[in-house]
């Protein structure tokens, strides 16, 4: 094996300039070749590779690739495969460092278990260097983009955007020198990120190149890929250039690009198709329900239609799972990263939103307020129901029995909540959902369908949006990781072309950061990220507005009961791998029964009045099984279920959210309970609540316990309810908001945002129909203006 000081110093200077999850071409000077590059930021470690021309007939099915990892890795790998990309059912590539050699091996695991040898492909080691921080594997691996595990196929497509899979382990392994050892523990750390496949495809004449960078050693996946190395030290660092190897794509020019296939972006995106207008929707993960192209199904549901995200009834699944690649990586908080965002993945309460939601008391500019059209057009499209069953019957109804005693010994009355949508004062009712057959239907199963069929439409998944491309007050295109796109990955406007973001409240906050809107304390982060920065507007047009302020989140509280007739549904535990055998019999024949639904029982909303002389409003929500107990009682865990308790309309905490040097996005100051009356009204509810609890004969309150009171409880047990607006504020001015009443950025002529971002305060309700509500309201206002395509 020959090493070079310009192989040592080639990853030192990677790894220095590796500080933000991206990809981009890169080079490696000592072998001459570049590669298509992921960054990850939080280990350090990089992911480069490079694929022969699709159907090339000298060189099929194989890819070069190269791991650049911290020495503190004592193995990686990578996972490959289309769609949900997880270690289950894809082709898994590891490695690691031996006694100056390189160590690597394919492998295959039927489930989340240790994975085992996986023969056919062959492994041959290209180039290997270590130093003393890193080290880094250029290989070859033959036979190795199409695979069958399990009696199922998988593939890698070259023809799209896509993702891997990788993972991270600073414990070893029981034998390094066994290329099949057993692993000592669990991967610190395993993720996907989205990869421009097609920026990763190369001539056959480059290829060839790639192949004959370093002297190689093969071996096939039973034995080591093994080389010499000596030690070297690196004493300086050498330049790397960012240069283009591959074809590229012609840079088709758009009316509206819109960013973000979430519930908002989908309602906009159809809308703007409707209109006649060329769009592309860029959604930075992958496939989620069966009509996406979502392939994720149960054990019990293989061959069906039925996905993890069509089926309601695998809510509570979304948050057990030993493998959650459907949350984004990167922020700070529980946010959706796939088709139709948190409305693929969330509990689906479906209201419609109240006259107050678009109040000008809660800070809605004029030509807001009592939105008929838009509440009529969203009706139409996506009608609620209160049972989501097709055989009209109501199942798990326990818990809406008990509770509804609960609330009758104080005078609630029992709605149909949507059909009076004003009524929100001890009122309760069954919860209302938007399902069609007994599917989680939502706005992929409405708005996406019709804007599809349209020849203006066009999605792209597992694109990452990086910035905009921004000339003073003009937007001209989008910066994506799709560099193959246009030779440069970023996707230009027509002539009157626009933007709108719907990557929401903290996906649309980082991009404007990166696009050099916002405070300045952020924009200066991004100035000294290595990837970020370059890509800036000088300083000078820089457009200070408050990204990021005034955000706000339901404060909300768990209490949990027992009662003699409950049944908590083995809280929800074995619903995915080993449910209930007639419950999931009666779902797979017909989309029936309980797994038509989600938790949710019984809602309740309550108005409350407040020492600083506001009226705020508390919703309840009641389900089956509990997420955590703390009690000194003793209880039948079958019989448990909770009540939470949020405030809702009239919250006047706020926060602050924002990204740090890495482009995490996070939580600067938490908005809950910021202003003390927030939680004076919170503490009410709850004793009000409670006040007819012995009341209801064999109900007993389990957590909090007699060792806590409320008060403690509340202010230790307070949880956030990830409904987060605000952060992008709709507005009348510069100052106080980041977008006027037509939903354009302040100081842009052509940038739009569309999302929870502009709420200005917290709505009344679950937000997603109010959401979908704005982008009915905001599109034609933005169609009506002047000057757009």
């Amino acid at each position: 094996m020959k090493i070079s000081r310009n192989g040592l110093l080639f990853i030192a200077t990677l790894v220095a300039s590796a500080s933000a999850q991206t990809n981009a071409q890169r080079c490696d000077p000592q072998l001459g070749i570049c590669l298509e590059t992921y960054f990850d930021p939080v280990y350090g470690a990089q992911y480069a590779w490079g694929f022969p021309p699709i159907g090339d007939t000298k060189y099929p099915n194989e890819f070069v690739g190269q791991w650049t990892i911290p020495n503190a890795g004592l193995w990686a790998g990578v996972a490959l495969g289309e769609g949900e990309v997880r270690m289950n059912g894809n082709l898994l590539i590891s490695a690691w460092p031996n006694a100056g050699s390189i160590v690597s091996s394919t492998r295959q695991a039927a489930n989340y278990v240790q994975p085992t040898q996986y023969v056919g492909p062959t492994l041959t080691t290209i180039n290997f260097v270590q130093n003393s921080t890193h080290w880094k594997w250029t290989y070859r691996c033959q036979n190795c983009t199409t695979w069958n595990i399990g009696g199922v196929a998988g593939s890698i497509d070259l023809t799209q955007p896509g993702a891997f899979g990788w993972a991270y382990s600073t414990t070893g392994l029981t034998t390094p020198s066994n290329p099949q050892s057993n692993m000592l523990a669990q991967h610190d750390d395993a993720r996907l990120w989205s990869f421009p496949k097609p920026s990763a495809v190369v001539t056959e004449a480059t290829y060839a190149a790639y192949l004959t960078a370093g002297s190689t050693t093969t071996s096939k996946s039973t034995t080591s890929a093994s080389s010499t190395s000596t030690s070297a030290t690196s004493t300086s660092a050498s330049k790397t250039t960012s240069t283009s190897v591959g074809p590229t794509v012609s840079a088709t020019p758009y009316d509206y690009v819109v960013v973000g296939a979430g519930n908002v972006g989908l309602v906009v995106a159809d809308r703007l198709t409707q209109a006649g207008k060329n769009v592309l929707l860029i959604e930075r993960g992958g496939p989620s329900t069966f009509n996406t192209g979502g392939a994720d199904f149960a054990p019990w549901l293989t061959g069906t239609k039925y996905t993890r995200f069509d089926v309601p009834g695998f809510f509570e699944a979304e948050f057990s799972s030993s493998n959650p690649y459907w949350w984004c990586n990167d922020i700070a908080t529980f946010a959706g990263c796939l088709m139709g965002g948190g409305s693929a993945i969330n509990g689906a309460l479906y209201w419609y939103p109240p006259d107050l939601d678009f109040s000008a008391s809660s800070g809605w500019p004029s030509g807001w307020q009592t939105p008929d059209s838009a509440y009529a057009a969203l009706a139409a499209r996506l009608p609620s129901t209160e049972t989501p069953s097709p055989d009209g019957k109501q199942y798990l109804t326990q818990v809406y029995d008990v509770v509804s005693q609960l609330l009758g010994k104080r005078s609630f009355t029992a709605l149909n909540i949507n059909t009076n949508p004003n009524a929100k004062n001890f009122v309760y009712g069954r919860p209302d959902y938007n399902f069609v057959g007994g599917e989680r239907t939502g706005p992929l199963g409405a708005y996406y369908v019709t804007a599809k069929a349209r020849a203006n439409f066009k999605l792209w998944q597992w694109t990452y949006v990086t910035g905009l491309v921004r000339n003073g007050a003009q937007i001209t295109g989008v910066r994506t990781n799709y560099t193959a796109y246009g030779g440069n990955g970023i996707v230009p406007l027509t002539a009157k072309g626009r933007v709108i973001l719907s990557a929401g409240v903290f996906g649309t906050a980082r991009i404007l950061f990166q696009s050099g809107i916002g405070p300045t304390d952020m924009l200066t982060l991004v100035q000294g990220n290595a990837q970020g920065g370059p890509n800036l507007p000088p300083q000078a047009q820089w457009i200070n507005l408050p990204v990021g302020y005034n955000v706000s989140d339901n404060p909300s509280v768990n209490l949990v009961f027992t009662h003699p007739s409950v049944d908590s549904y083995d809280n929800w535990a074995p619903i995915w791998a080993s449910p209930r055998p007639a419950d999931a019999a009666q779902y797979k024949a017909n989309g029936t029964g309980v797994f038509a639904a989600p938790s949710p029982k019984l809602n309740y909303w309550e108005a409350l009045g407040s020492p600083d002389g506001k009226t705020r409003y508390v919703q309840g929500t009641a389900r089956p099984g509990a997420s955590a107990i703390s009690t000194v009682y003793p209880y039948n865990a079958s019989q448990i279920f909770t009540i939470t308790v949020y405030v809702s309309s009239g919250l006047t905490s706020r926060g602050r959210i924002g990204i740090d040097n890495t482009m995490y996005a996070k939580i600067l100051t938490p908005p809950w309970f910021q202003d003390p009356t927030d939680k004076t009204v919170i503490i009410t509810a709850i004793n009000n609540l409670l006040s007819t609890v012995n009341q209801v004969p064999g109900l007993t309150m389990i957590t909090p316990d007699n060792t806590t009171t409320i008060t403690d409880y509340v202010t230790t047990g307070v949880v956030g309810s990830n409904h987060w607006v605000g952060s992008t504020s709709i507005g009348t001015n510069a100052t106080t908001s980041v977008v006027d009443s037509n939903t354009k950025v302040w100081n842009t002529n052509n940038l739009f945002i569309v999302d929870a971002g502009i709420v200005p305060a917290q709505p009344m309700c679950n937000p997603s129909a109010m959401l979908m509500v704005v982008g009915e309201i905001a599109v034609p206002k933005i169609l009506a203006l002047a000057g757009g395509a």
